[in-house]
């Protein structure tokens, strides 16, 4: 079934049925009913590569991701959703293409083959040669964080920096003066993972700032590594009365350490950090966090994304969100013996 056929039977031109569909012109309602009948009962769907080829759009959008042997973290699904559901929502397909080292092949089919009209980009590095590539293929682009030379490119980014320095200074108010930063891991820190080095300035100027003495630890992105963080802070540095995290993956693991410690939280120990609401809502007792709005700031990208596929030559913007420290019950005073 074409649309010379659905004109033939509604007693139209081939032109008008088109115009009916793509709302490039104007047509009356009575025809736009008659058109429309047709097609309901018919049973007409437009084929998407031949509208492809004639509005010179795909109607798809990429989003690029970690490879799936990485495991992807809980707010990192979060934004996967967030993406796919607004762009469901503005009648696109999303295609998924994981990046970092043999999944690059994925990633430079999407570019070259022209397969999409525009590329959402996660898990940004400070020296990110992803960016510089999308920039020269010209293809339009929005990225969530930023890389350390921002300018010229649309981005949406927690301030991870000033959040970790608020957690920092919520816990020198309760008197804490010895506090450890738990990052993410080591692998993604040595590799310019922007939001660990963010968190790392962020809680060295806050500690720096109220005498404290800081300690920055990297943290594997599961349970059991953060247990065996813990482990290894309360015997190696059993001064230290409280920590901040941004690794959520580590809380199951964190939390299980303290238990089996027999230590309780927050009357031997402190911890507050930068995560998804529901990790630090599921924390016993619940975490006090800056939650990180994965969904909004999936929304928010693609929003992006197609302002600069609608005009490439407008200026780049970019949203830099700070959401509120939540006190929940996991944080007090300096226990006495501190």
């Amino acid at each position: 079934m074409n649309i010379g056929e659905i004109a033939r039977r509604a007693g139209v031109s081939r032109s008008t049925v088109s115009y009916a569909l793509s709302g490039k012109r104007s047509v009356t309602e009575e025809t736009k009913r008659r058109i429309q009948a047709v097609i309901d009962e018919l049973g007409y769907r437009p084929n998407a590569a031949a509208r492809a080829l004639k509005e010179g759009r795909t109607r798809t959008i990429g989003l690029v991701i970690p490879p799936a042997s990485l495991r992807l973290t809980d707010m990192q699904l979060g934004f996967v959703a967030s993406v796919v559901d607004a762009a469901a929502r503005a009648d696109l397909d999303v295609l998924l293409s994981p990046s970092g080292g043999d999944h690059d092949r994925s990633f430079e089919r999407m570019l070259s083959g022209r397969r999409v009209d525009g590329v959402i980009l996660m898990e940004i590095r400070l020296e990110d040669e992803r960016v510089a590539r999308l920039g020269q293929a010209g293809l339009p682009f929005v990225t969530i964080g930023h890389t350390a030379h921002p300018h010229g490119t649309c981005w949406v980014d927690v301030d991870y920096a000033t959040l970790v320095a608020r957690c920092v200074h919520h816990l020198a108010d309760l008197g804490h003066r010895r506090v450890a930063l738990i990052n993410r891991s080591p692998e993604l820190f040595a590799a310019g993972y922007g939001p660990a080095h963010r968190a790392l300035a962020g809680f060295t100027e806050a500690a720096t700032q109220r005498g404290l003495t800081g300690l920055p630890l990297t943290c594997g992105d599961d349970a059991r590594a953060g247990e065996s963080c813990v482990e290894r802070l309360r015997e190696e540095h059993p001064e230290i009365t409280a920590a901040v995290t941004l690794n959520e993956a580590a809380l199951p693991g964190i939390q299980r350490a303290f238990e089996r410690a027999g230590l309780v939280i927050p009357r031997d120990f402190s911890l507050a950090g930068v995560a998804a609401q529901h990790w630090a809502e599921d924390f016993r007792p619940p975490l006090t966090a800056a939650d990180v709005p994965a969904l909004e700031m999936g929304a928010n990208a693609l929003e992006l994304l197609l302002e600069r596929i609608a005009a490439p030559d407008t200026p780049a913007r970019h949203l830099l969100l700070t959401p509120p420290i939540s006190l929940r019950a996991s944080t007090g005073p300096v226990p006495a013996a501190g």
